[in-house]
């Protein structure tokens, strides 16, 4: 689960092809590139304080395969004792969660699999703890979604795959909206609302944060974190700010 102290900040390093990248809307078409040198990227963002940090594999997430697992290692394997990492994308099987976890990484981030195959994440919870599985909630239009956000994961609205997951030992839960993810447009609070008041587990939210306004509004909302990418990578959100003002309360 998230850090006990407070509300944290994870900041996002999505990985395509070995380059640091921002997808819009999940679209694969609508991507930026920003760093080809993920370890310094993450070393930079532990330098600046951050405690998490969130790296997905986006190659992984829309094959269903890991896709960037060397580079993922090298990113583990530099921030070391410093900061923690978790990792998402392309995580469908045993195996796959078996390697990034002994290599290091603190927990993962199961989409797909998880959604569609309840019993799955049970066995990853029985086989790894609470703490080491967060499950992601990828919502468009009232719907969760899969396959690198391409198709529908469930028929259910979001608050009923939470409750099904939670029955399967799930804690913690990343809920993207994705029409607000790589926008700046600020975040769905009335998904967030809707899901912290169910009550089923904790929320970390994601997708169209870039001000501390936003982190403030997901916090105030009952969210125990927040992920942060893209406002940090461009510079219009301060990270020392973010962390200063928001990390740990």
């Amino acid at each position: 689960m998230v850090d006990a102290s407070g509300f944290e900040i994870l900041v996002a390093i999505d990985l395509r092809a070995g380059r640091v990248v921002r997808l819009t809307q999940g679209d694969f078409d609508r991507e930026t590139a920003f760093s080809d040198d993920p370890v310094a990227t993450a070393l930079a963002f532990v330098e600046a304080g951050v405690r998490w940090l969130h790296v997905v594999d986006l190659d992984g997430a829309r094959s269903g395969s890991p896709g960037n697992a060397d580079v993922i290692g090298a990113v583990v394997d530099a921030v070391g004792q410093t900061a923690t990492v978790e990792v998402a994308g392309g995580l469908r099987t045993m195996e796959s969660v078996d390697r990034v976890l002994a290599a290091g990484a603190r927990r993962v981030v199961i989409g797909t699999a998880a959604v569609r195959e309840p019993p799955f994440a049970a066995e990853l919870v029985a086989r790894w703890g609470s703490a080491s599985v967060v499950v992601a909630i990828d919502v468009r239009a009232g719907r969760a979604l899969g396959d690198g956000w391409s198709t529908p994961a469930s028929d259910d609205d979001p608050a009923a795959v939470i409750a099904r997951l939670a029955d399967a030992g799930v804690t913690t839960f990343e809920v993207t909206a994705i029409d607000r993810d790589g926008t700046m447009r600020g975040p769905d609070l009335a998904l967030y609302d809707s899901l912290v008041g169910a009550g089923s587990g904790t929320i970390i939210a994601s997708g169209g944060i870039s001000t501390l306004e936003d982190l403030r509004a997901v916090r105030d909302a009952g969210c125990a974190g927040a992920i942060v990418g893209r406002a940090i990578y461009e510079g219009r959100l301060s990270l020392g700010d973010a962390l200063t003002s928001l990390q740990g309360q």
